[in-house]
């Protein structure tokens, strides 16, 4: 058993390579100690733990390896179409590559899109009057705009990330 030096989790798997809690890479001691290298001491935050940033980062929003590379290459374009045309991309995209899980993603995420948009509609038709919340509604089109570049951007490097912010938006989980 080894305890994890980040979060202080005992774990019971002397083999692993992570932290099943805070996911910490552990990397092999040459020394045939623990099964970790602990930072130098010098490095220690407080607490006599180390800081944050010692560990492995790891996106849970990045869905890239679920993904088989062929499949993303094959079906790239068009997750693109998805964000560039919006529904009537989205349509091509389900007509076009039904099968592929790539595309399925980047559909779903797309849709998320097109409700957001929709409830800003709505909301901009229902109080126009109030002229605040056009110009509320203006700005988050073109924030939404914005976010669908960046994943525009992603497709084309191949990756498969949830976007930024419809990501945060618990009512599209």
């Amino acid at each position: 058993m080894k305890t994890c030096p980040q979060c202080k989790n005992v774990i019971n798997n002397d083999n692993a390579d992570f932290c099943p809690n805070c996911g910490m890479q552990f990397a092999p001691d040459p020394m045939g100690g623990n099964g970790y290298n602990m930072p130098p001491q010098g490095n220690m935050g407080y607490n006599n733990m180390p800081p944050q940033g010692m560990g492995m980062a790891y996106d849970n929003f990045d869905h890239t390896a679920e993904f088989d590379p062929k499949d993303i290459s094959d079906n790239k374009v068009i997750a693109m179409l998805v964000y560039l045309l919006g529904i009537i991309g989205i349509f091509m995209a389900l007509i076009g590559s039904n099968t592929s899980p790539y595309a399925g993603f980047h559909v779903r995420q797309a849709l998320k899109f097109v409700v957001c948009e929709s409830i800003l509609a709505i909301c901009t038709m229902l109080l126009f009057w109030t002229i605040i919340v056009p110009i509320a509604a203006a700005i988050a089109y073109i924030v939404l705009a914005v976010v669908k570049i960046i994943c525009f951007f992603q497709i084309c490097s191949g990756k498969a990330k949830e976007p930024a912010i419809i990501r945060s938006l618990g009512f599209l989980k």
